[in-house]
Order: C-alpha cells, then sequence, then structure tokens
C-alpha cells in the first residue's frame, strides 16, 4: 500500500519508545512511506517527578538524537495539561456517570470503572498536541499585549485569560481525515487489527514485521529501550497493570518512588489492584522477601501465607518499616 505524497495529508508516527513502535521506523524505512511527523505523549506522575525511571528518560533523548540524525525529524514531547497525582484526588461529582457510590472521594488507582490516566494522560495530550510544549509556549513565552505585565513571562496560565487553553488545545494537528497516524502494531497481533483504519495505519502490518523482527532492528540500530532487560513490556513507574518483578525493582532501586506509590495507597478509596491486593500488601510480601521468610519469584506464593507468616516475622524479629504501616 503506497501512500501519495499528493494527497494532502500528513503522515504522523504515535512513538510510545517501546520496540514497535521504533521498529515502525524500520518499516517505513523499507516501504518507502512518507513520514512528516513523529509524536510522543508524556505523562507526569507529579508536577515534578516524570512517569517514566531515570534509565528510560535518559533512553529517549538518546533516541531522540538518533532519529534526528537519521531521519531528520526531531520527536516532539507533548503532555496533558495534569499529571497522575492531580487525577488521582479529583473528587468524583454527580457528572460521573458509574461513580454514583463513591461521589465526593477522589478517584484514586485507575482500573476500576473506566481507566482514566490513558484516556486524560496519553490521549488528551495527542489530541491537543502541537510543536510546542506547555514549558516553553505558557512558562517562559514573553507576554507582549499592553497590559501591565508586557514583556513579563506568562507564568501559570490562570490571570489575564486562560492562554492555556488557547495555546496548546485549540491549535491542534489538521482535523483527523488529513491526518494518517502510524501505529506500532506488530503482524503477529491480530488482536489489535482492529484498531487500524484509513487513518490508523501499522506500517509493521504492511511489511510483515514480527514483535521479534521490530526488536531485532530496535538491537542493530541502537534503539532498544533499557525496559526490556527487567520486562517485556513499557509502562509507568506507578501502573497497576505493571509485574511483581517490576514493583520489587521499584521499591529497592527507587524508594522515594515506592513512598509516594504507599502514600496513594493510603489515599486511595480503591484499591491498587482489582483482586482486592493493596500497595501495602506488596510492601509486606516484599518485608518478607527481605527477611529471606519469602523466596522472590516462588511461584507457590499465595496471599494467605502473609497473616500466617505475620506471626513468625515478630517471633523473629523482622518488621515492618514505618512507610508500609
Amino acid at each position: 500500500m503506497l501512500m501519495n505524497r499528493t494527497d494532502g495529508k500528513e503522515y504522523v508516527l504515535s512513538l510510545s519508545y517501546g520496540k514497535d513502535s521504533l521498529g515502525c521506523l524500520g518499516a517505513i524505512e523499507e516501504l518507502g512511506w512518507p513520514l512528516d511527523r513523529i509524536v510522543h505523549a508524556e505523562v507526569w506522575a507529579t508536577d515534578t517527578i516524570p512517569a517514566d525511571l531515570p534509565p528510560m528518560v535518559e533512553f529517549k533523548a538518546k533516541a531522540d538524537a538518533i532519529i534526528l540524525e537519521r531521519w531528520g525529524i526531531e520527536v516532539e514531547h507533548v503532555c496533558a495539561m495534569t499529571t497522575y497525582e492531580r487525577c488521582f484526588y479529583k473528587p468524583i461529582t454527580r457528572q460521573a456517570a458509574g461513580f454514583e457510590d463513591r461521589i465526593g472521594l477522589n478517584r484514586g488507582f485507575p482500573y476500576q470503572k473506566g481507566a482514566w490516566c490513558q484516556r486524560d494522560l496519553k490521549v488528551a495530550a495527542l489530541n491537543g498536541r502541537r510543536k510546542k510544549t506547555f514549558e516553553s509556549d505558557i512558562i517562559y513565552r514573553v507576554m507582549s499585549d499592553k497590559s501591565k505585565r508586557s514583556g513579563e513571562y506568562h507564568g501559570w496560565p490562570m490571570t489575564k485569560g486562560p492562554i492555556c487553553q488557547s495555546q496548546l488545545k485549540t491549535e491542534p494537528l489538521p482535523r483527523a481525515k488529513d491526518t494518517v497516524q502510524y501505529l506500532g502494531i506488530a503482524s503477529d497481533e491480530p488482536g489489535r487489527f482492529g484498531q487500524l483504519s484509513d487513518t490508523k495505519v501499522s506500517p509493521l502490518v504492511a511489511a510483515g514485521w514480527t514483535e521479534a523482527m521490530c526488536r531485532e532492528w530496535c538491537e542493530a540500530n541502537d534503539l532498544l529501550s533499557p525496559i526490556y532487560t527487567t520486562a517485556t513490556r513499557g509502562g509507568c513507574w506507578f501502573c497497576h497493570n505493571q509485574g511483581i518483578d517490576q514493583l520489587r525493582i521499584l521499591r529497592h532501586k527507587y524508594p522515594e518512588y515506592w513512598s509516594l506509590m504507599l502514600k496513594w495507597d493510603s489515599d486511595s478509596p480503591v484499591t491498587f489492584h482489582p483482586d482486592g491486593h493493596t500497595v501495602h500488601d506488596f510492601e509486606r510480601r516484599f518485608q518478607l522477601e527481605d527477611c529471606g521468610m519469602l523466596v522472590a519469584g516462588d511461584r507457590k506464593f499465595r496471599w494467605k501465607q502473609l497473616e500466617k507468616l505475620k506471626k513468625s516475622q515478630e517471633g523473629e524479629g523482622c518488621h515492618e518499616s514505618e512507610s508500609s504501616k
């Protein structure tokens, strides 16, 4: 399927920095398809902490430099006008359908009754994407009007007109029908083919590239994310869908992030996992592992063991940390 450069459309790659979305660059090159822009939706845990762990932040900068040098395209990093923490603590109102039993409480963890994290933190950013970012266009752009603040930076946009709306949302990409979005769906992922359409296309499917082929291409081009050294999929460090190994690594290597997770856990009206387990449950499990009373990765582990071992824990002098209480 060849793309016609006279059709007036804009061809945009949605980049996640995973092996499949990066592999799209190789497939697009192989197919001879056009590529005008590359857009990545950044997610922030808080106002100052990104959703990516430090190694991933460094990899993104490295990948951006490689992409710019080889394809001559600067990756556009866009973000929603909010953070995970702000959404987490947003009160539920009567207008929120499906949350009638939690009106007045904060949203809490997002797996129940709609995964707001995807919608509010990624889709919102991509729907309002522009070349400029919140920081460059709002915080540091100098005012040129005749107000008392003429010549000063805009700063936070709540006064003198909400320019965040006009500058970052009402000037999006061309209309959807004028844009073709490239998605990193591999040829051996038929369960995801339903996402494809005339305006959402997978270069990997067209080129017959599998997930394994994408990984090989990324390794050969120095574009394989460090996330694959400890996991099969990337994601936010606070995601409730991450595996036990990722949570264990987070607690051991990034205790400040883990402490924040424990705080959120205490403040959430819903549990971290849909099966009823909390971040504090995982903390207690990891505590027992540290004490040698559980073996990390033991497939025979059962959550009911925690209560049973708690008594032994007390008897042998292995105590929970203050952050887990």
